[in-house]
């Protein structure tokens, strides 16, 4: 028998456990499962609140329905009677002159073509024929570790990166644009410029992939995200899960690997999967070797406020789902989604829910993190007041932060990773790295992370 021992009860590490679970059984290896996890509960970033009539999600609110993993391990936990689709209509940028449209034909905000070019109300006359000599211009240097900041500056022009592209991708990927890979991002523009000669004219050829579900891109649960973590743990059944547990280091020995724990315990283990946050599992393995690679690797926090009303839903602008912020303007967030309008399982009655992000990145963030939970909503209130026009006092609040727990991909994450896989392969062959801190921030690239790695393992203990 062989034990395998998982660190972290996040998307990553029970997604790792079910395959493990389901590769043992269909090749008979025999295997013990361990699952630890420090906090009471499982889900990492992901968990739903009920509060009053409202369903809140702290973390994740959905899942991107394309990456190819979501589907499969929805109908293998049976789960299909239980999905929720998003519900669909403009996004809007905020400026100081207020709630402008994105428009329809972008994606992040880069136009997938001419007529969203110029039909952005956010881009003068003289940003948009700049963005034209995105048809004109080769690519003679960039490649998919460039900066994606520079790329697009580069053919589609400052103007349109800065006012519609730059509010959206960074807000997605939770960082400045020109320290971010084109790799870590969106690989297949470098693609489409190469192989149609323009960013546009290749999201134009390519369009009906990313609106051929135009209403079915992002999925939840009836009753919140925690269905899907409530649903993998009854899937594990029999597997060992301890909860409330924290590994302290982990040391190799004659026969693999030995975890020594808080309570003074220790764990033996054959494999190890670690798939907690980076800076735990720097913690964990203690190896002076790695310390280079993980001081590269950089997290970003995030407060996320709800505030509920006993106002009908129908007071917002009946075509929208929220906005994002641009820099220099009166408000102090990030950005705010209108949760009951998007997701409607969210509000039992049908009135407003919203919710509200702030980021790191945000020049009065140290200042918003030293506020306490009333100041915070407070600030929410003031922001919702001035972007909607909005004078009801909230019934409901949830504040939630999330303190270096956001991986932030920069332009060296692509070599720290692999400079941990090389090294922890001669230090600790068995031991593995997985989650959003080395390969993928989304549910969707987690989900296969940990399939990929139970297959990986599996197939060395079967000597495929």
């Amino acid at each position: 028998m062989k034990k395998v021992a998982i660190i972290g009860g996040g998307i990553t590490g029970l997604s790792a456990m079910h395959y493990f679970q389901k590769l043992d059984q269909q090749k008979n290896l025999d295997l013990e499962l361990v699952l630890i996890e420090k906090d009471p509960e499982l889900g990492g970033k992901i968990r739903t609140v009920k509060k009053d009539e409202f369903i809140m999600e702290t973390g994740a609110d959905s899942i991107v329905v394309r990456h190819g993993s979501v589907w499969p391990l929805v109908e293998e936990l049976g789960l299909e009677d239980r999905v929720v689709y998003n519900g669909t209509g403009i996004s809007y940028l905020y400026t100081d002159s207020g709630l402008h449209p994105i428009p329809a034909d972008t994606i992040f905000g880069i136009p997938m073509d001419e007529h969203a070019l110029f039909s952005s109300t956010l881009i003068s006359e003289q940003g948009k024929q700049e963005a034209m000599k995105d048809f004109e211009t080769k690519n003679e240097h960039f490649t998919r570790d460039s900066s994606i900041g520079e790329f697009l500056e580069s053919f589609l022009g400052k103007e349109l990166v800065e006012k519609q592209i730059a509010p959206v991708l960074s807000g997605v990927y939770s960082g400045k644009l020109h320290e971010l890979t084109l790799a870590s991002t969106l690989p297949y523009l470098i693609d489409y410029k190469n192989d149609y000669g323009s960013i546009i004219k290749g999201l134009e050829a390519n369009k009906a992939k990313f609106q051929g579900a135009a209403n079915r891109k992002f999925l939840s649960f009836d009753e919140g995200m925690a269905v899907l973590i409530d649903r993998l743990e009854e899937s594990l059944g029999d597997s060992k899960i301890l909860k409330g547990m924290e590994v302290s280091s982990i040391q190799r020995n004659e026969e693999g690997m030995t975890l020594r724990l808080a309570d003074g315990s220790n764990l033996e283990a054959d494999y190890v999967v670690i798939t907690a946050p980076h800076d735990l599992a720097q913690q964990v393995l203690g190896l002076k070797e790695l310390e280079p690679e993980f001081k590269q690797l950089h997290n970003s926090s995030l407060i996320s406020i709800y505030l509920g009303f006993d106002v009908p839903d129908t007071e917002l602008p009946e075509d929208g789902t929220g906005f994002i912020v641009s820099e220099n303007t009166d408000l102090r967030c990030n950005a705010c989604t209108w949760t009951s309008r998007k997701w409607d399982y969210t509000s039992k009655r049908g009135n407003l829910l919203v919710r509200l992000f702030y980021k790191s990145s945000n020049p009065g963030f140290e200042e918003l993190k030293a506020m306490t939970e009333q100041q915070l909503a407070a600030v929410a209130l003031e922001d919702i007041r001035k972007s909607l026009k909005l004078e009801a006092a909230p019934t409901s609040v949830e504040v939630t932060g999330w303190n270096g727990n956001m991986p932030n991909y920069n332009m060296n994450h692509k070599s720290a990773v692999e400079g941990l896989e090389r090294k922890l392969a001669e230090l600790l062959p068995n031991a593995r790295l997985a989650g959003a801190s080395y390969y993928g921030v989304g549910i969707g690239a987690c989900i296969q992370n940990g399939k990929d790695l139970a297959e990986a393992i599996t197939q060395e203990l079967s000597g495929e």
